[in-house]
């Protein structure tokens, strides 16, 4: 039976937005397919690792017929990617095997049944829905998104907490080392939910968010979060656990604050980080009336020092901070000119950006 008839194009895109959570080598072999299911024209993709499930549509179907199969996600694709452009792709499934024919290439692959395939259950009630552009919710992952943990047995760190509050949407990752905090207002109004998306699914949703004013959907329940956009549904399981208190770790009311170039620092620092270890990723960080003299050394007395002129009358600070930390926030802010506020050398650092109360970056100092 033909399940697909179509140009390569089209049917390598639904699969693309599909493989990216599939994983090789898994637990379960059937994990390592995709589901594939034709009713008529309409053909829908499904991949899931347990965690996460992505499904998408395109009319690509040949024939009337009804019927469900999985194959494996990474040889398709490889095999789709590899025909060339012109030249209608089909899909025949015949005796628990897929032919897929493009011109005179042609492969046969492995098929497991459809009903073995385990998908994730969509939970019965959402608590709270929210529409956002696909552009504004990628630009709140974004900003947040380099601070959350990886792999840590704090696991609730693993992730990022997604706030719904009145007409506030915001986003904070934290490592422990440091917090990301960026808000967005809506419309809408919302009593007030905290979620903990896992990072992989957040990793997932940077990939697949378009910068578009097209709208997406997110339905948040106790445990699961579904969001909608395109042709693309993703449902998400959540992460377990209390958040930290994001409001404590902000510092308020520093007296020592300058205004500083962005790209500027953002040079000096990624030549600073030249003259550091991979094991010792610290910068020192000298402020002083009117200059900020960033340095560097190295096991084998190696040194780099870099000076800014700066527009400062405060106290004189001398700290130390992990310059990954910095370079993380800098590449991700695109505005010209950032705020740094400072207590002392034991105090954390608290990087804004002038005239933008949506955003917040805090650094815990580093011990030089």
């Amino acid at each position: 039976m033909q399940l697909v008839k179509t140009s390569r194009d089209a049917l390598l895109r639904p699969l693309q937005i599909v493989s990216g959570i599939v994983e090789r080598r898994h637990t379960l072999p059937i994990l390592a397919n995709i589901l594939i299911r034709k009713d008529g024209e309409r053909v829908s993709f499904l991949s899931t690792d347990i965690e996460v499930q992505i499904t998408t549509h395109a009319q690509v179907g040949s024939g009337n017929e009804i019927a469900a199969t999985t194959v494996a996600a990474r040889k398709l694709l490889d095999i789709l990617r590899a025909l060339p452009d012109s030249g209608d792709v089909s899909l025949t499934l015949a005796n628990k095997r897929m032919t897929v024919q493009c011109g005179k290439s042609r492969f046969a692959l492995q098929t497991l049944a459809a009903e073995e395939f385990p998908t994730v259950a969509q939970a019965e009630k959402y608590n709270a829905k929210v529409t956002l552009p696909q552009k504004t919710l990628k630009h709140l992952f974004n900003m947040v998104h380099f601070s959350m943990a990886q792999q840590d047995i704090r696991y609730y760190l693993n992730g990022l907490l997604l706030v719904v509050d009145g007409k506030n949407v915001i986003a904070v990752a934290t490592d422990g080392h440091r917090l990301a905090f960026c808000q967005v207002a809506t419309e809408q109004e919302f009593p007030r939910q905290e979620v903990i998306i896992p990072r992989k699914t957040i990793i997932e949703l940077q990939r697949l968010l378009d910068e578009s004013e097209e709208p997406v959907s997110i339905e948040i329940a106790n445990n699961q979060v579904k969001l909608s956009f395109a042709d693309i549904e993703l449902m998400s399981k959540l992460v377990e656990g209390k958040f930290p208190d994001y409001t404590r770790v902000v510092p308020k009311g520093y007296k020592n604050n300058f205004t500083i170039g962005r790209d500027a620092l953002l040079r000096s620092l990624q030549r600073a980080a030249i003259m550091t270890s991979d094991k010792f990723k610290g910068v020192r960080c000298i402020v002083t009336p009117g200059s900020m003299k960033v340095s560097s050394t190295n096991a084998d007395q190696e040194e780099a020092v870099e000076e800014i002129e700066i527009d400062y009358g405060g106290d004189s600070v001398d700290i130390g901070f992990n310059v990954t930390y910095l370079l993380d926030v800098l590449n991700n802010l695109k505005s010209d000119s950032i705020n740094i506020a400072l207590g002392d050398a034991n105090s954390s650092a608290l990087i804004t950006v002038p005239d933008n109360p949506d955003f917040k970056y805090v650094v815990m100092p580093m011990r030089i």
